[in-house]
C-alpha cells in the first residue's frame, strides 16, 4: 500500500466527499434514535447492539466505496472484489440489522396506498430479489460490461447505487427485519440463502477458469489509465509506473489475480451465507420456544420484531 500514499494524494486515496455523506446519513441515524424516536409510532429504544451494527455498516461501505481499497481495485481485480464484499456482503445485512423494525414500518406506513402495495409487492418479491441481484452482479463482471463502466464514472456510480439497491432487497429476505413485510417461512429463507449461493457461482466461476484474462482495465494501459484518470483531480497526471515496472503495484500476475478475486469473492459469499444461515436457524428456533410458552415477547430479539 506504501505504493499508493506515495503517489496519490489525499482526496484520490480518502474519498472525503464520501466520507462527508457517511457522517450526515450517520448522524440522521442518530437523530432518529434518540431525540427523534418519539415522533415515530410503537417506536422503542434502540439497542446498543442496533448501534454498532449500523456504524460498523457506514465503516464497511466507506471501505468499500471510498478508501484507500478502492483505489487499489483500480489496479488489481482481487483489490476490486474485496470491495464487492464490504459494500454488498457486510454492509448491506449490517444497514437491515442496525435500523429499528418501528423505523421500516413507518416509512411503510407513510407511502401505502393501493398503487404503492401494488408496485411494492411486485418490487419486494423475493424472486425478483433473487434475480434482480445475482443477474446485475453477473452482467457487471461481463468483460465488455465491466470495461464499459469503469471508463464511465458517472455510470458506473449509478449502477453502483442499482447494485446496492438490489442487494438490500436480496437481504432484506435472507434477514427479515420486519417479519410481517413480505415474509417467508424460516424454512424458504434457508432455501432462498442456498438459492442466491447457486445463482453467483457462474460469475465467480467464469473469473477463475478462464483461460486468460478478461479485463482490459487490468491489461490494457491506454484503458487502464483512462479509468485511474477518473480517481484523479483534474490536471492530475496518472502515475503509469504502477501499471507496470519495478515500482509496479501489482504484486500478482493479471490471470492469478483474476483467480483470486473470484475465489475471495465465493468463499466470503458463503462465510456470509453460512452466517445468515445460522442466523435464520436461531430466529426459528426462539419463536419455536415462545409458542411453546418457554419464553416472554420480552425475549424475542429485535431484530426478529
Amino acid at each position: 500500500m506504501d505504493v499508493l500514499f506515495e503517489n496519490f494524494g489525499f482526496r484520490a486515496l480518502w474519498t472525503p466527499e464520501l466520507m462527508v455523506g457517511l457522517a450526515i446519513v450517520g448522524f440522521l441515524y442518530y437523530m432518529i434514535v434518540t431525540k427523534w424516536r418519539h415522533r415515530f409510532k410503537n417506536s422503542a429504544p434502540v439497542r446498543l447492539r442496533q448501534k454498532i451494527y449500523f456504524v460498523l455498516a457506514l465503516i464497511a461501505l466507506y471501505i468499500g466505496w471510498g478508501s484507500p481499497l478502492y483505489l487499489a481495485g483500480h489496479i488489481m481485480i482481487s483489490f476490486h472484489m474485496t470491495q464487492m464484499v464490504f459494500a454488498y456482503f457486510i454492509a448491506t445485512p449490517l444497514f437491515l440489522l442496525g435500523i429499528p423494525a418501528w423505523f421500516f414500518q413507518a416509512v411503510i406506513d407513510r407511502f401505502r396506498s393501493p398503487l404503492t402495495e401494488r408496485v411494492f409487492r411486485v418490487i419486494w418479491s423475493p424472486i425478483v430479489a433473487l434475480f434482480l441481484f445475482n443477474g446485475l452482479f453477473s452482467f457487471y463482471h461481463v468483460p465488455l460490461m465491466f470495461d464499459t463502466l469503469m471508463q464511465a464514472v458517472v455510470l458506473h456510480s449509478l449502477y453502483e447505487y442499482l447494485l446496492l439497491f438490489a442487494a438490500l432487497l436480496m437481504w432484506w429476505h435472507m434477514i427479515a427485519p420486519l417479519p410481517n413485510a413480505f415474509p417467508l417461512s424460516d424454512l424458504r429463507r434457508v432455501g432462498y440463502i442456498f438459492a442466491n449461493g447457486i445463482l453467483i457461482t457462474p460469475a465467480c466461476a467464469l473469473i477463475i477458469f478462464a483461460a486468460a484474462p478478461l479485463y482490459q482495465t487490468y491489461t490494457d494501459p491506454v484503458v487502464w489509465a483512462n479509468v485511474m484518470a477518473f480517481c484523479l483531480p483534474a490536471g492530475v497526471e496518472v502515475p503509469m509506473t504502477l501499471f507496470s515496472g519495478p515500482n509496479s503495484f501489482t504484486f500478482l500476475e493479471t490471470r492469478m489475480d483474476q483467480q483470486l478475486a473470484g475465489v475471495l469473492m465465493k468463499i466470503m459469499q458463503e462465510i456470509t451465507y453460512g452466517i445468515t444461515i445460522g442466523y435464520v436457524f436461531k430466529q426459528w428456533l426462539t419463536k419455536e420456544r415462545q409458542q411453546d410458552g418457554e419464553l416472554t415477547i420480552s425475549d424475542i430479539p429485535t431484530a426478529s420484531r
